[in-house]
This record gives structure tokens, sequence and C-alpha cells, in this order.
């Protein structure tokens, strides 16, 4: 079957066009992950000095939000355990709120290389731990 030139053309045209797409896409992609690279990361010292003690809103303004966000639970049998360490069953002082915000790539521990995951764990809204992970 014999096509004529213009339809020759066209699919030419249509076909290169579905060609082109996912490189461009993949170059947008790419740009993307460069200026998520280009955020700034920190030394330890200076992550450790920067956001110690500090609120939910104080790291959001700095960090922005995190990649991931844990609840902190009370382990089942907490109670048991207090008792016995002398605590009183059924404790109705303030409760605690803990919560856990996850970044990642933003602690550098040599000049090349960053911690893959950094967590921040507030109790009652301040920071009270800062964590640093490779193997997670």
């Amino acid at each position: 079957m014999l096509l004529s030139k213009k339809t020759c053309i066209s699919l030419a045209v249509i076909g290169s066009v579905f060609m082109i797409n996912p490189v461009v896409a993949e170059q947008e992609t790419s740009k993307a992950s460069t200026q998520a690279k280009a955020k700034k990361t920190y030394t330890e010292d200076e992550f450790l000095n920067a956001f110690s003690g500090k609120s939910r809103k104080a790291i959001t303004e700095q960090l922005g939000q995190p990649v991931k966000k844990e609840q902190g639970v009370r382990p089942s049998g907490a109670n048991a355990a207090i008792t016995q360490l002398g605590g009183k069953p059924g404790d109705t002082s303030k409760p605690v709120n803990v919560e856990m915000w996850y970044y990642t790539d933003i602690v550098r521990y040599d000049a090349k290389r960053t911690y893959k995951q950094t967590e921040l764990t507030f109790v009652n809204d301040k920071v009270m731990n800062i964590t640093f992970f490779n193997n997670r």
C-alpha cells in the first residue's frame, strides 16, 4: 500500500513528537531534582546549634515542610511499667505530644556526603531530640 507524500510527512512529525516528549519530560525532572539538591545544607554542629529547642513554626520557616511526619504513641503496657517504677497508675498529668519530622539530605558529615535522613523529635512543640541516619 502506497501512502501519499503528505501522509508520510504527517506520520513522521507525529512520530518525532512522541520521541521528543519523553526527553523533555526527563530534562524537566532532572531540573527539579537539581533545584532540590541546591537547597542549603548544614554541618552537624551548625544544624544542632540552629535548630535545638526551636518551635515547629521556626523549623517550618527555615526548612520548609518535612518529607514525612510521625506521631509518637505510648507503647502497650507502659502504664504497668510506670506503676512498677513507683509512678501513679493511670497518671492524669498533662499529656505529652510527641511528633517526629523527617528531612532528607540536609546535614553534611563530610565535604561531599550528607546523611540520608534527619529526624527532629518535638515534645510539646519544641525540638528535644535531633538524630541523623544513613541506614533507614
